[in-house]
């Protein structure tokens, strides 16, 4: 896991050094920097997989055919490494980055069928002076590129490494300031800095002659798996699947822990480790495992810490409680802009703090529960598609709206509740009629709706699929790849194994939304391992700032001086009466719901973005 930068063209070292420091908290344990005629290749390394000076990067191959520099982990490296070494490969390190190139060598961009993993790597090749470029399935590790004036191509880990090289850093006002574009931009080659594209998730390509040429080498829906018939069946195989998932990413030659939350989803990740910990099965681990981190929010409605007390109890470790003080991070949020480039729906104060507590302990890898969400529906707007599958079957009607309103908090009046049952479902109904008669089409979008298999998904998994391949999961990819990494810090995301996405897509709606229950088949696969009041409970928070407590209470002097400022009132990317509106009605409304806050945090980001990222002074972190 590092920060991987480089050049085809002409660049003179300490230019492309200034480029590759920009990555520094990706990969604080060493630099390697390349540089051949017409070629630089850039690494930070942070040691995960083989600590000695054999593991370091750029990495030669073949009597210095080729050169790779590589951000990721491939965590069936060993199962791979013995398929080749039968075919007579050798061998001179322990890490995975030694097994793509040989893998690339033997089976060229095939190779990448073969990994289970996430990754954005480069591989030049000397003899043909070409560039290879891929990125993992999802798109867990990014890759930024850009075509420079001079016609030279550039690529980085993150944009803030192009920056040296680009005439002016300037702002993609369409983008930033299109709200609506928060959850779907992240899937497109469109950045918030003009001149820089973003490489995109699933795809390789080569660069040859200054001319990049893009494929795309995997698509889920290629990829369904015949699943058993009977539910029961199905949940063996998914745990199963689930557990050999946790087993491959627990290799590592450095500690490892989890953040807990105390929801289903890291409470389910946190409990298989130890099962597997304890039980010897996982290679390559060692024994330091017992890390669990937990973000407590003392008297704000998301605070779960009695749920993962409960979970660390169950397994036997002690957990680390880290109480998110916003007023201890504050001085800090410039920094925090700049490390995470990009925009979003709210503050990265708990995200930040919690990762970096993770590093304090000295731990550089979590396991951690994000992706079941998406794969097996775990939003409360997610729930209500299934209505259409479930048509006028009124006993699954009112189970899909009783796990609708079983997930809404009920501690707090910031989270609206919804109509009663059968008023739901009328009204639903009424609504798709009126769309049919108006001829307005109720299907789901999604840019593989034309594949053959996209029609017998049903309509959950359709809005499932859309989520995880173009909306809501790559921007939670991309965002926590941002908290962890801007603390030199690797997660590894065992819902997100190649082999469980394709399963999930091949499930149908019934085995995600059972019982009253969401993700039932995530619950009824893991309960053994985890307290049962954790593995079925219903309430529904996720890992997120109580921006309405904050704004409120510890934040609200920051609001006031920040909207009453002169250079907010100056900003050109927002709309500054706009958003102080929506401050003031957080501030002043006893009845500011969750998403008034989320609301008006949105409406400022802009303007701290610009000023962090655009207006920048090197940070202090």
């Amino acid at each position: 896991m590092c920060g991987i930068f480089g050049l085809i063209g002409n660049i003179a070292y300490e230019r492309a050094l200034q480029c590759l420091n920009k990555l520094t908290h990706r990969g604080p344990d060493g630099y390697g920097l390349w540089c051949q005629s017409n070629i630089t290749l850039g690494h930070r390394r942070l040691s995960i997989l083989d600590l000695s000076d054999n593991g370091k990067q750029p990495m030669s191959y073949a009597e210095g055919r080729y050169q790779i520099t590589f951000n990721g982990e491939i965590y069936n490296f060993l199962e791979i490494r013995s398929v080749l070494a039968a075919k007579g490969y050798q061998f001179h390190s322990q890490s995975d980055t030694e097994v793509i190139l040989a893998a690339f060598v033997e089976w060229g961009d095939e190779c990448l069928s073969r990994f289970n993993g996430m990754w954005s790597f480069a591989i030049w090749d000397s003899h043909e002076n070409t560039l290879f470029l891929a990125r993992d399935r999802l798109g867990k590790k990014p890759l930024f590129y850009s075509i420079l004036p001079s016609g030279d191509f550039a690529f980085s880990s993150e944009m803030k490494a192009l920056f040296p090289l680009l005439p002016e850093v300037r702002a993609n006002r369409g983008l930033v300031g299109d709200r609506a574009s928060i959850f779907t931009y992240e899937s497109t080659e469109a950045c918030v800095i003009e001149g820089i594209k973003r490489f995109p998730a699933g795809h390789c390509g080569w660069v040859r002659q200054g001319r990049l040429h893009i494929k795309r080498w995997w698509c889920t829906l290629d990829h369904l798996v015949q699943v058993p018939t009977h539910y029961e069946e199905q949940v063996e195989q998914f745990r199963a699947l689930f557990l050999d998932a946790c087993r491959l990413r627990m290799r590592s030659d450095v500690p490892i822990g989890t953040a807990l939350s105390g929801g289903l989803d890291s409470s389910s990740t946190i409990s298989v480790m130890a099962n597997l910990g304890r039980s010897g099965l996982a290679e390559r681990m060692g024994k330091d495992w017992q890390h669990a981190f937990v973000a407590a929010f003392p008297g704000t409605p998301l605070d779960e810490t009695k749920y993962a007390k409960m979970v660390a109890n169950h397994i036997g470790i002690e957990a680390t409680i880290i109480d998110i003080d916003p007023l201890k991070a504050i001085d800090s949020l410039d920094d925090y802009f700049y490390l995470f480039e990009d925009l979003y729906i709210t503050s990265p104060i708990p995200f930040m703090l919690t990762y970096g507590a993770v590093k304090a302990h000295g731990i550089s890898v979590t396991l951690d529960g994000h992706g079941a969400d998406e794969l097996f529906g775990g939003y409360n707007f997610d729930y209500l598609i299934a209505l259409r599958d479930a048509g006028w079957n009124l006993k699954q009607a009112y189970e899909i709206v009783g796990t609708h309103y079983d997930a809404m908090p009920k501690n707090s009046a910031q989270f609206a509740g919804v109509p009663s049952n059968i008023r739901y479902i009328a009204e639903h109904h009424a609504k798709r009629w009126a769309k049919k008669i108006l001829r307005k089409s109720t299907d789901i979008q999604g840019r593989d709706a034309q594949h053959p298999a996209w029609r017998n998904m049903g309509h959950l998994n359709q809005r499932l699929y859309a989520s995880t391949h173009e909306t809501v999961l790559p921007t939670l990819l991309r965002n926590y790849d941002r908290y962890s990494m801007a603390n030199s810090v690797e997660i590894r995301m065992p819902f997100l194994d190649h082999r469980i996405l394709t399963f999930a897509f091949s499930l149908p709606w019934t085995s995600k939304i059972r019982g009253g229950f969401s993700k039932a088949i995530i619950r009824d696969a893991i309960a053994p391992y985890m307290p049962a009041e954790v593995a079925y409970r219903k309430t529904k928070l996720g890992f997120n700032s109580p921006i309405v407590d904050w704004m409120k209470g510890p934040l609200r002097n920051f609001m006031m001086d920040t909207i009453h400022s002169e250079a907010f009132n100056a900003c050109k990317l927002i709309d500054p009466n706009q958003v102080s509106r929506a401050v003031l009605n957080v501030i002043n409304n006893p009845g500011a719901k969750f998403t008034d806050g989320e609301h008006a945090w949105q409406l400022l980001s802009p303007y701290l973005w610009e000023k962090a990222v655009i207006r920048h002074k090197e940070c202090a972190v």
